[in-house]
């Protein structure tokens, strides 16, 4: 089903707001769909309230299966103190007063838990003082209850709308004035509240990218140069211009270096419906000019980059000294690991409409940013930042994709080019062959181990092209937040270790995806843990737990970590919740009693995560999963049923990458370009049952939707060694005869 988008100028939307009497504090209006409701008390850039007692709840983050359209006013309503049924949820435009918009990085919840409570909690003083003026009674004695205040002496009562004029009139209370609820009196935090937009999906009234549509809009798709930079050299268009529904074709000029978030570049077909632009490209006859990047080729960089591995790189973090252990001569293992690759292969392909009009862009995307929206929209139209409003539509998946503006880019000049609204619309076909892939990863390492087995010196070295590449040219190691993960904070009790980066070019576009460099640095660390306890001996929990060492908070020698951009004061590395999650994970899959299971514990995006799968490998080398236990240490749960539904979908996105993921390149060009050569895990191949065991925590609230992919494929290649003993180094697990 689809949906008109009605178009409102920003000085019609403005003069809305304002020609409505709307009280502000704090900020000058609210998205259009709140501005037409009549004196809208505004306490908060995420909060209104109307004179009929609704509350609007901003959400300034976009839903693309998360449920953080539920989740962060389920904070606000709950120190509001608000009735969930009449709370009705307004998605904000981009617009930077919302802070970062950024809905990547597992940062949602812990990023805006404190500012969503905060500004709830300050609306509810406000509340109970505009009672207390109203009644004449002391403010203490007024209590907001369910969406009203109440004075108990007297039974007065009064609904938030009646009030809202007269606590716009109160002043905005201090930091330390606010008081928030208890853990006792939560009404939806910790709660399975239904997630808002379900109803809308599940009947097929949700819009999505693919639903956005406004008047006079037409469609376009684009042949895009097969190899990153390529320049169109000649371009034969009188088959597509005769296709019917074709409206013309144009050129659409290609990056300059670097190529950040800009349009790839190519040849545009213009037509009135998604089907005619399509067979208009598919008659193109383009002819494209060559750049080095033709000589990038998947096999040879692979072994380039072992080639690195093996040499001394860039010391990340030292203690100790590990080439004099080495040098005394004892036993020692080496191992080498590889990751290739890996597309986002989101359900639903990039996608945008946008119009040009009197040196503006407006436009309609499913984005996971849309202030990033903004800003590369203007500079590659050369307007101010300020000229771009951003619809954010729900998201048909995203896993970091969607945070890559370049396709809303191409919607935007394309209106320029034809003066109309233009939709532009990738295939998977698109979407696979011009992501912004996860890197390649390469790592070597060593331990020299004492007469139990346990390293006594470890080196660990990796190397992988930076998603810095795709922003500075020449950019060949990785960034802070990179190294950060994994390769630099070893969690365990060696008297000696040293990690390296190795420098690596890059031919494609590289860019984050769900989890980041903890999927080749948990591979390549925890297969390492498992080939160091199998080599001893021992049991692998066991053998954990002595590598962890004792429950204790780390320091890391003094050097500065980058724990996902937080202080080690406000997030600690806390072994104690790394040994816990093992602990529960080997209890609840019933650790060791079977001989065909793989665990594996691992600490991302500030949580703590273990993994014991298990295996069964059929008599032709088939794989199956029958089960996986999950043990969540991430924090306060805000909303325990998207928790378990994002650690179910991280199971089977890890499953994807360990058996199947694998981008490659020829000549410069990748060579999958669908589900039938870039597979993800179909239901007989997904694990058959996910038990997800969230631990009860007042810990500040962390990460949830990436950290349960890194555990996932060492966990599932331990498990594939301890039923086949066929040791797994390289994925993905397709390439490998497993009997």
């Amino acid at each position: 089903m689809r949906h008109d988008i009605r178009r409102v100028s920003r000085r019609g939307f403005l003069g809305t707001v304002f020609s409505s009497g709307a009280v502000v504090l704090g900020v000058q209006f609210l998205p259009r769909q709140a501005a037409a409701q009549s004196a809208t008390w505004m306490p908060s850039v995420y909060l209104g309230i109307n004179p009929d007692g609704t509350v609007l709840a901003v959400t300034h983050r976009s839903e693309m299966g998360t449920g953080i359209r539920t989740s962060l006013p389920m904070v606000l309503a709950d120190e509001l103190d608000a009735d969930w049924k009449r709370v009705k949820i307004v998605q904000a435009l981009g617009d930077e007063k919302y802070g970062s918009q950024n809905t990547d990085g597992s940062c949602s919840i812990r990023d805006f838990y404190d500012a969503m409570r905060a500004a709830g909690s300050s609306a509810r003083l406000m509340l109970e003082r505009a009672a207390a003026a109203k009644w004449n009674v002391p403010a203490g004695e007024c209590k907001a209850t369910l969406h009203e205040v109440v004075h108990a002496k007297s039974g007065k009562k009064a609904g938030y709308g009646e009030l809202a004029a007269l606590a716009a009139k109160q002043a905005v209370p201090a930091k330390n004035e606010l008081k928030f609820k208890s853990k006792a009196e939560w009404r939806y935090v910790g709660k399975n509240v239904p997630i808002i937009d379900q109803p809308d999906i599940v009947h097929g009234k949700g819009t999505f990218g693919m639903d956005a549509k406004v008047p006079g809009m037409v469609y376009a798709m684009i042949e895009r140069p097969p190899v990153l930079g390529g320049q169109v050299q000649s371009v034969e268009d009188a088959a597509a211009k005769k296709v019917k529904g074709v409206l013309g074709v144009e050129l659409l000029e290609g990056f300059k270096p670097p190529v950040m978030f800009q349009q790839l570049g190519g040849v545009a077909v213009i037509a009135d419906s998604t089907w005619s632009a399509m067979q208009g490209r598919k008659a193109l006859r383009v002819n494209w000019k060559s750049n080095e990047n033709a000589a990038f080729e998947s096999n040879a960089y692979k072994k380039s980059l072992f080639d690195t591995a093996r040499k001394p790189g860039k010391v990340v973090r030292e203690y100790g000294n590990v080439d004099a252990e080495f040098a005394k001569g004892g036993k020692t293992l080496e191992a080498e690991y590889y990751v290739p690759m890996l597309s986002h292969a989101p359900m639903e392909p990039p996608v945008a409409v946008a119009e040009w009009k009197n040196g503006k862009v407006t436009t309609w995307c499913p984005t996971q940013n849309p202030q990033a929206v903004q800003e590369a929209v203007a500079a590659g139209m050369g307007i101010k930042k300020e000229d771009v409003i951003c619809h954010v539509t729900l998201l048909g998946g995203g896993f970091g994709r969607k945070s890559k503006p370049d396709y809303v880019v191409e919607a935007a000049m394309l209106s320029k080019k034809v003066g109309k609204p233009v939709k532009v619309v990738w295939t998977r076909e698109d979407d696979i062959r011009f992501d912004y892939y996860h890197a390649v990863g390469a790592m070597y390492l060593k331990a020299a181990v004492d007469a139990k087995g346990k390293p006594t010196a470890w080196l660990q070295r990796s190397v992988f092209p930076p998603i810095a590449s795709t922003f500075a040219p020449g950019a060949e190691y990785g960034a802070d937040f990179e190294i950060g993960m994994g390769l630099n904070e070893l969690p365990f009790t060696i008297p000696h270790h040293r990690a390296e980066n190795g420098p690596a070019k890059n031919h494609l576009r590289i860019g984050w995806m769900r989890s980041v460099a903890h999927i080749y640095h948990a591979f390549g660390i925890h297969s390492f843990v498992d080939e160091l306890a199998a080599a001893a001996n021992r049991d692998r929990v066991e053998f954990y737990m002595d590598l962890i060492g004792p429950a204790r908070k780390l320091t890391f020698e003094g050097r500065k970590m980058w724990n996902n951009g937080q202080t080690l004061e406000d997030f600690p590395w806390d072994t104690g919740r790394l040994r816990r999650v093992l602990e529960i994970a080997a209890e609840k899959s019933g650790w060791g009693k079977k001989k065909n299971m793989g665990i594996v514990v691992h600490r991302s995006f500030l949580s703590y995560i273990a993994a014991a799968v298990e295996v069964d490998i059929d008599a032709k080398g088939q794989l199956r999963i029958p089960v996986v236990h999950l043990a969540v240490d991430a924090g306060r749960t805000i909303h325990p049923d998207r928790v378990q539904a994002q650690f179910e979908g991280a199971a089977v996105f890890g499953t994807s990458i360990a058996m199947m993921g694998e981008i490659t390149a020829a000549g410069g060009q990748v060579q999958q370009s669908n589900f039938h050569n870039y597979p993800v895990a179909r239901i007989h191949e997904a694990p058959r049952v996910t038990h997800v065991h969230v631990v009860d925590s007042d810990e500040k609230p962390a990460g949830v939707g990436e950290p349960g992919v890194p555990p996932i494929p060492p966990a599932i290649c331990n498990a594939v060694f301890a039923a086949t003993g066929k040791r797994v180094r390289e994925l993905p697990l397709k390439k490998h005869k497993l009997v």
